[in-house]
């Protein structure tokens, strides 16, 4: 593990880290390409490894950065997972480690997911993780115990 990025309140995994001039670069399995290391991009590799390492989450059913548009802006979330019935299961919003997690984190997510229409939606620093179950019809959610089991 790089030096200057912490250990995340997740498991750890093996990264392929280099060095380039830019600066250190991860490789993305599911992406196949290095990204710039950046203290987000840490917490989402160590969130998407989690998903499929340890919760058994399909790689194939993981898309990072996943592209949408959201009243008419071109945006990205950070991590969706789809379902067997090809719909967005789950959506992750990671934030760098340093970042608190609060209302505004909260509400970037959830104008994602209107558009996505997934039934999870979860925000993580790396340190801190919360999952909502998201009503839509009803206009409400609900925090969940740990994340919910791939269906």
């Amino acid at each position: 593990m790089p030096q200057s990025l912490p250990s995340l309140n997740l498991p750890s995994f093996t990264p392929r880290i280099v060095v380039e001039d830019s600066g250190q670069m991860i490789f993305d399995v599911f992406r196949k390409k290095y990204i710039a290391l950046t203290p987000e991009e840490w917490v989402r590799q160590h969130f998407a490894h989690y998903l499929v390492d340890h919760l058994h989450y399909p790689r194939s059913l993981l898309k990072i950065e996943c592209g949408l548009t959201v009243n008419g802006q071109k945006k990205r979330a950070d991590i969706v997972v789809f379902g067997k019935d090809t719909q967005p299961f789950l959506v992750v919003e990671c934030k760098s480690y340093d970042v608190k997690l609060g209302e505004r984190t909260f509400q970037q997510s959830a104008w994602y997911n209107h558009t996505l229409q997934a039934p999870y939606l979860v925000i993580t620093n790396g340190l801190h993780h919360y999952c909502c179950r998201i009503h839509h019809h009803q206009q409400r959610f609900e925090f969940q115990q740990g994340l919910p089991a791939y269906i």
